[in-house]
C-alpha cells in the first residue's frame, strides 16, 4: 500500500549566539520537536545523571512503600518480587532483586508468571503459592495496576502487597498497602513516562537513601538494565527515560553481567567498552533476545541468564535464549504470513484486524499485531483460542488509542490492560463474536469520515550538498533515538539511480546508487531493509526518497548510507 509523506510542521528555529555552534538542520530538527529555546537545547545536548534524575519521594506512595519494605528488614520477613515475563518487567525484577539483596534483605524471592499458562499480572494460584512459601510482603514490578481481586485475595492471606506498575490506570485500583505509578492523578511525580523498570529503579534509589545512602553509587551499576528495559517497552525516550538510556547504553557497553557477555557473543553482537551501543542495537538485536525467554518458554531462562556468575552455565544459557530467539523469528514470520493473507481479503474493506487460531503461541501474538498494524495501518489483534478463553494482543495506530476502545466493552472481558497503542486481553470464548462486533463499532465511530492510509511522518526535506560527515556527526547528538526523540527522517527529491541490485539471504534488501539528477558530484548508497520485493526503480530512473542518514563500517573502513524508509517515482 503506497504511503503519504507528512512533512513535519516547522518549529519556532531561535538564532542564538549559544546555540550557533550546532549545524543549523539540528536545529531545525530539535525545533520541530518542541526544543527550540537556547537553554533547552543546551539542555538536551549535556544531559546530567545528578542534575536530571528525579527524587524517587516525590511519589506520593514512596514513603510508605520503602516504610515498609524497612520493616520487613528488621523482622525478617519473607519479599517476593512479583514480575513480568517480558524484557522491561525481567529487568525490573532483577534490579529489585538485587537492590534487597544489596542491602542485607535475607528472605528475597522471584516470581515471574508463565505467559503461556498463567497469563499476564497476578493470579490467585501464585498468590496462593507465595502465601505456602511464607511470603509477608509482595511487591510487583512492571504488573499489578488491575489486580483487584488478586490483591483482596494477597491480604486475606496475610500479605501485604506494594504495586509498583507503569500501566494505564483503571477508575478502580487495587487497594495495596502502596501504589507507585506516574501515570495517577495524585501520583506527585512529574514525569508520567517511566518504564516499569524505571518505577522499579526509582524504589531502589529510595530504600538505598533510606537504609544505605552511602552506597547509593553503586545502583549505577544497574542502569545496564534500565537501558535495556526502557528501551525494549518503547516508552518515550525524552525526559527522565532520555537520561535512563543515554547512561545505561553507557554502563552497558562495560557491563560486569558475565550472562549479558555471553549473550553478545553468541548473538554476534558488538557491545563491549570501545562499542557503546545505540538505542536501535538494543531495540533490534538485545531485546528481542531476552523476550524471547517469555515468549517461547519461561521468562525465568532470561532472569537466570542475566545474574548467572558462572561463565560456563551464562555460555550454556545464551545458547539456549539464542535458539528460542531464532524459533521465535521462525514463528512470527510464519503466522505474520497467515494473518498477511487474511487482512488483505477478509478485512480489505474494514478498519480493524481481527484474527485468531487455537495453535498461535501467545508469546508473539503481540509482534505479529505489530507488524500487521504497520503494513496495513489499522488497529489489530492478534488471539490464541484456548478451551473455555480467548486471550491476544492489541497493536493500534497513532489515531486511535486502544485502551479506550477496550475500557467501552470491558464488560466483555475478564482482565485487559496496556497502554494507548499496545494492550492485552483475555475473555471468554462464547463472548468472542460479540466483542470484536463491539470492538469493530467502537473503531468505526472513532475513525468515522477518514481513510486510513498509512502515513510517513517526515522531519525535513533536505539537498543532496547538505549531506556530509559534519551532519552525521552532530545526528549522533540526537541519540538515543526512540518512540518521542525519533531517528530523523530526511527526504531528497530527484535523485537520479545509477544501479541496484538484491543482496542478502533470500535477495530480501534493496542497494540503490543514487546522484543528484542534475549530475552532482556527490554519489550515494542506498540500502532498504525488506525491500527485495518491491518493485525496483531502474537505472536512470529518477524517484524521491524518504531516509534517515547512518554511518555504514565494513572492515575498519566508514561510510555514510541512506537508510532507505521508502521511494517513488518521482513527479
Amino acid at each position: 500500500m503506497e504511503k503519504i509523506w507528512k512533512i513535519k510542521e516547522s518549529g519556532n528555529l531561535v538564532d542564538d549566539s549559544e546555540t550557533s555552534k550546532y549545524h543549523r538542520v539540528i536545529l531545525e530538527l530539535l525545533a520541530k520537536r518542541g526544543i527550540s529555546d537556547p537553554a533547552e537545547v543546551e539542555r538536551f545536548f549535556n544531559s546530567s545523571y545528578e542534575r536530571d534524575i528525579l527524587d524517587p519521594f516525590l511519589f506520593s506512595g514512596m514513603e510508605k512503600a520503602v516504610a515498609r519494605i524497612t520493616e520487613a528488614k528488621k523482622k525478617k520477613e519473607k519479599i517476593a518480587v512479583f514480575g513480568d515475563y517480558d524484557a522491561d518487567g525481567v529487568t525490573a525484577t532483577i534490579i529489585l532483586v538485587e537492590t534487597l539483596e544489596q542491602l542485607g534483605f535475607e528472605k528475597v524471592i522471584y516470581y515471574i508468571p508463565d505467559r503461556q499458562l498463567e497469563g499476564y499480572g497476578l493470579n490467585i494460584e501464585a498468590i496462593e503459592y507465595l502465601q505456602k512459601e511464607k511470603v509477608k510482603l509482595i511487591v510487583t514490578v512492571d504488573c499489578g495496576i488491575t489486580n483487584l481481586e488478586e490483591v483482596a485475595k494477597a491480604q486475606a492471606l496475610g500479605m501485604d502487597i506494594i504495586i509498583t506498575d507503569h500501566h494505564h490506570v483503571p477508575e478502580k485500583i487495587p487497594e495495596a498497602l502502596a501504589v507507585i505509578n506516574p501515570h495517577q492523578k495524585n501520583s506527585g511525580y512529574p514525569f508520567p513516562d517511566l518504564a516499569g523498570v524505571g518505577v522499579a529503579l526509582k524504589l531502589a534509589e529510595a530504600l538505598y537513601q533510606k537504609i544505605n545512602p552511602e552506597k547509593k553509587e553503586q545502583l549505577k551499576w544497574a542502569l545496564d538494565l534500565a537501558a535495556i528495559g526502557t528501551i525494549a517497552d518503547c516508552v518515550p525516550l525524552q525526559g527522565e527515560n532520555r537520561v535512563l538510556a543515554k547512561y545505561g547504553l553507557l554502563v552497558l557497553s562495560k557491563t560486569r553481567r558475565l550472562g549479558l557477555q555471553e549473550l553478545f557473543k553468541v548473538g554476534s553482537i558488538q557491545i563491549d567498552a570501545d562499542n557503546v551501543p545505540n538505542a536501535r542495537k538494543i531495540a533490534f538485536q538485545v531485546a528481542p533476545r531476552v523476550n524471547a525467554a517469555g515468549r517461547m518458554d519461561h521468562a525465568n531462562m532470561a532472569y537466570e541468564l542475566i545474574r548467572e556468575t558462572d561463565r560456563v552455565k551464562a555460555r550454556d544459557l545464551a545458547l539456549e535464549v539464542e535458539s528460542k530467539n531464532q524459533q521465535r523469528q521462525k514463528v512470527t514470520a510464519e503466522i505474520a504470513k497467515q494473518v498477511r493473507l487474511l487482512a488483505g481479503s477478509s478485512f480489505k474493506d474494514k478498519k480493524f484486524i481481527f484474527a485468531e487460531n487455537e495453535h498461535w503461541p501467545v508469546g508473539i501474538l503481540g509482534l505479529v499485531a505489530g507488524k500487521i498494524a504497520e503494513e496495513f495501518g489499522k488497529p489489530t489483534a492478534i488471539l490464541q483460542k484456548q478451551a473455555k478463553e480467548i486471550v491476544g494482543s492489541f497493536r493500534s495506530i497513532p489515531t486511535v488509542d486502544i485502551m479506550e476502545m477496550l475500557e467501552k466493552c470491558q464488560e466483555l472481558l475478564i482482565r485487559f490492560g496496556g497502554h494507548s497503542q499496545a494492550a492485552g486481553v483475555r475473555l471468554l470464548s462464547e463472548n468472542a463474536k460479540k466483542f470484536y462486533e463491539q470492538m469493530e463499532k467502537n473503531i468505526n465511530a472513532e475513525l468515522a469520515g477518514r481513510e486510513l492510509i498509512p502515513e510517513i511522518e517526515v522531519d525535513l526535506e533536505i539537498k543532496p550538498e547538505d549531506i556530509n560527515w559534519d551532519l552525521a556527526m552532530e545526528l549522533k547528538k540526537l541519540e538515543p533515538f526512540g518512540q518521542g526523540n525519533e531517528e530523523p527522517l530526511f527526504l531528497m527529491r530527484r535523485m537520479a539511480v545509477m544501479e541496484t541490485k538484491v543482496v542478502g539471504n533470500g535477495n530480501k534488501h534493496l542497494k540503490v546508487q543514487l546522484r543528484a539528477e542534475n549530475g552532482g558530484p556527490k554519489i550515494f548508497e542506498a540500502i532498504g531493509f525488506r525491500m527485495g520485493e518491491r518493485k525496483i526503480p531502474q537505472n536512470g530512473e529518477i524517484i524521491d526518497l524518504v531516509f534517515s542518514l547512518a554511518e555504514d563500517e565494513w572492515n575498519g573502513n566508514k561510510k555514510l548510507q541512506l537508510t532507505l524508509v521508502d521511494f517513488k517515482k518521482s513527479i
